[in-house]
C-alpha cells in the first residue's frame, strides 16, 4: 500500500514538476516540448500494451479475447465521451496558448479542466496496474504516465498567466490537476482489490484509455508544429526504452 501511495504522489507530482518548469521557462519551444511529449507517448504506448493489455489476456480465462477487446473499446469510448464535453489539448488554437498574448480566461479554464479530467483515467490505469499484483509492470505504467504529465504541466502555465490569473492561484490549479491523478490511482487500486473478478476487464479498460490518449491527444499535438520526424523517432525511442525495461525487469 505504501508503494501505491508513493507512486500515486509521484505520478500526480509530475504535473506539478512540469508546472514548475513552466513557471521558470515560459517560452519553451514547441520543438522541445514535442520531443518530450513524443517520448512520453512511446512510453505510454508500450506500457498500455505490455503492462495492461497483455496481462488482461493472461487473466481473462475462457473469454479473454472478448473481455480484453471489449475493455479496450469501453475505455476508449469513455474518453471519447469526455472529449465531447471538454476541449482537448490540440483543440486549443495556437494564439490561445502562445506566450505574451492575452487569452480568454473561460477558454483557458476549459483547457485546464480538460487536462484535469483526462488525468483521472490515467491515474486509474496506474492503480489498476498495482491491483494486478505485478508491481514491476505497475511502476513501468506509472513511469509512462508521469513522463507524459511533465509536459502537460508545462503547457498549462503560460495560458493561465497570460489570462491574468495570479501566480499563486495558477500553481494551486496545477496542483489540483495533479491531485486528480492521485485520486484516480487510489480508485483503480481499490476497485481491483475489492473485486478481483473485474481485473482482466479493468486492465483492458485502462489500456484502452491510454491508447486513446496517445492517438487522439499526444500524437496530433506533437505533429502540429513541423517536427514530425523528430517526434516519430522520439516516440519509437520511448517505446524501445520501455520494451527494454519490460524485458530486463521481467
Amino acid at each position: 500500500m505504501e508503494m501505491v501511495l508513493l507512486t500515486a504522489l509521484g505520478v500526480g507530482g509530475a504535473t506539478v514538476i512540469g508546472a514548475g518548469i513552466g513557471f521558470i521557462f515560459k517560452n519553451i519551444s514547441h520543438k522541445f516540448s514535442d520531443i518530450v511529449l513524443s517520448f512520453a507517448a512511446g512510453v505510454m504506448l508500450a506500457a498500455a500494451i505490455f503492462g495492461l493489455i497483455v496481462p488482461s489476456l493472461e487473466y481473462g480465462g475462457e473469454y479473454k479475447l472478448l473481455i480484453t477487446i471489449g475493455g479496450i473499446f469501453v475505455g476508449a469510448l469513455v474518453l471519447y465521451l469526455i472529449d465531447k464535453l471538454v476541449p482537448h489539448l490540440h483543440k486549443i488554437s495556437e494564439p490561445d496558448i502562445e506566450p505574451h498574448k492575452k487569452t480568454n480566461i473561460d477558454k483557458v479554464m476549459l483547457f485546464v479542466l480538460a487536462i484535469g479530467i483526462h488525468n483521472l483515467p490515467e491515474g486509474i490505469a496506474a492503480g489498476v496496474g498495482f491491483g494486478s499484483g505485478n508491481n514491476t509492470q505497475a511502476l513501468i505504467i506509472a513511469a509512462g504516465i508521469a513522463l507524459q504529465n511533465i509536459p502537460e504541466g508545462m503547457v498549462i502555465i503560460a495560458p493561465m498567466l497570460n489570462a491574468g490569473i495570479k501566480r499563486g492561484k495558477v500553481f494551486l490549479i496545477a496542483l489540483l490537476t495533479g491531485l486528480v491523478e492521485v485520486v484516480g490511482t487510489l480508485i483503480g487500486f481499490f476497485a481491483v482489490n475489492i473485486a478481483t473478478v473485474i481485473l482482466p476487464f479493468a486492465l483492458a479498460f485502462a489500456g484502452g484509455t491510454m491508447l486513446y490518449v496517445v492517438s487522439d491527444e499526444m500524437i496530433p499535438e506533437t505533429h502540429a508544429h513541423g517536427a514530425q520526424s523528430g517526434a516519430t523517432f522520439a516516440l519509437l525511442f520511448g517505446f524501445a526504452v520501455m520494451l527494454l525495461m519490460d524485458v530486463l525487469l521481467g
